[in-house]
C-alpha cells in the first residue's frame, strides 16, 4: 500500500508535469494539409507560391505552422482516402488543388474542417460553395475559371492556325466538364468555319496513342482541354507537340516551357498564393462562409519564342488585368 507521504510526492511529480504537457500542446504549431490531384515534381513552383502567401498573413512553414503534404499523382480515385487522411488527423485547415475534383473529396471528406480550394471553374454551379460573395460552409478559395476559357482558346488558336480546317481536341474523359465543354467548343468552332475532332486520354499510355494518331492525321492544330492530370503533363505534353511540329494551345504555362506553342490562362501562381493568404486568416481565426470566393485577376498568354520544328527555349511571357472574351 503506497503511504501519505508517498501518494502525495506522485501527485506533486504529477501535477509538475501536467502543466508542461499542457503547454508543449498549447505551443504547437497548427498544421495545414495540403492536398492536392498534382504531383510533387510538378507542385514546386505551386508549392513556392502557397509558402509565399501564407507570410503575407504572418506564417512560415518549420517555425510557426507546419504543413502536411498529400499527393494524388493524377489518379482521381486516390483522392478520397487521402482527404480522409487529413480529416482524421484534425489539421487545422486543408488546402485542395488541382482542380474540383480535389475540392469535392475533401468537402465530403468533412463538413467542420475549413477548406480553401483551387477550382478550375465555376464553384457555385459545381456545388462547392452557396455563392461567390458568401460561400456558406467551410469552404473558400479561388476560381480560375479555367474551364470557361477554353473558348477563347480555340479562337486564340484558330487565329495562330489558320489554314487548319479541323481543330483536333484531346481531353480526359473523365473530366467532369469534358463533355459539356466539348459541346460548347464544336459550336463556336462551327461559328469559325473550323471543324472539332475529339481524342480522349486518361494517362501517358493514351497520350502517347493519341500523338501517334495525330502524326498519322498529319494534325493541323491541337487544343488541349484544361485538365489536372493534363496540366502536371503539361511540360511533357509540350514537348510531343514539339516533336511532332503540331501547333498546340494548352492552359498551363509549363505547356510553354517544354515546348508547346501557347499556352493561356488566369496566372496559377497567383492562385497559389492567394489561397495560402486565405489559410494564413483562416488560421488567425477567420471563417472560411464569410470569406468570398476569389476570381482571377491576372492572365497570362505564353509562347515559346522559336517554331515549334526547332528545339524548345526560353518561353516569353505576356500577361493582361483581364481576359478577353
Amino acid at each position: 500500500m503506497i503511504g501519505r507521504r508517498e501518494f502525495i510526492t506522485l501527485l506533486g511529480g504529477a501535477a509538475a508535469v501536467w502543466p508542461l504537457a499542457a503547454r508543449a500542446q498549447w505551443l504547437a504549431p497548427p498544421t495545414i494539409g495540403f492536398f492536392t490531384l498534382g504531383t510533387q515534381e510538378g507542385s514546386t513552383d505551386f508549392i513556392t507560391s502557397f509558402r509565399k502567401g501564407l507570410s503575407e498573413s504572418g506564417f512560415v512553414e518549420g517555425r510557426n505552422v507546419a504543413i502536411e503534404y498529400r499527393w494524388a499523382d493524377g489518379q482521381n480515385d486516390r483522392l478520397p482516402a487521402l482527404a480522409a487522411e487529413l480529416a482524421a488527423r484534425h489539421v487545422a485547415v486543408i488546402a485542395a488543388t488541382r482542380g474540383d475534383t480535389t475540392a469535392r473529396a475533401a468537402k465530403a471528406a468533412t463538413a467542420t474542417i475549413p477548406i480553401v480550394f483551387v477550382s478550375a471553374s465555376d464553384p457555385v454551379t459545381g456545388g462547392l460553395v452557396a455563392s461567390l460573395n458568401r460561400p456558406g460552409g467551410n469552404l473558400t478559395g479561388v476560381t480560375r475559371f479555367s474551364a470557361e476559357l477554353m473558348p477563347k482558346r480555340l479562337q486564340i488558336l484558330s487565329e495562330v492556325a489558320a489554314d487548319a480546317t479541323v481543330i483536333d481536341l484531346l481531353v480526359n474523359p473523365t473530366g467532369a466538364i469534358t463533355v459539356s465543354s466539348t459541346k460548347e467548343l464544336e459550336t463556336v468552332a462551327h461559328s469559325l468555319g473550323r471543324r472539332i475532332r475529339v481524342h480522349t486520354a486518361i494517362d501517358r499510355g493514351d497520350i502517347e496513342t493519341a500523338f501517334a494518331q495525330l502524326k498519322q492525321l498529319r494534325a493541323g492544330a491541337l487544343l488541349i482541354m484544361a485538365d489536372a492530370y493534363f496540366g502536371g503533363q503539361g511540360e511533357w505534353i509540350g514537348a510531343l507537340t514539339l516533336r511532332d511540329a503540331i501547333p498546340a494551345l494548352f492552359s498551363a504555362r509549363n505547356f510553354a516551357a517544354g515546348g508547346g506553342l501557347l499556352s493561356y490562362d488566369s496566372s496559377e501562381s497567383d492562385a497559389y498564393r492567394q489561397i495560402g493568404n486565405y489559410v494564413g486568416r483562416i488560421l488567425k481565426g477567420e471563417k472560411p462562409a464569410e470569406l468570398p470566393v476569389m476570381l482571377p485577376t491576372k492572365f497570362e498568354l505564353v509562347s515559346i519564342s522559336r517554331p515549334p520544328r526547332r528545339s524548345a527555349s526560353p518561353c516569353r511571357c505576356r500577361s493582361s488585368a483581364a481576359p478577353t472574351r
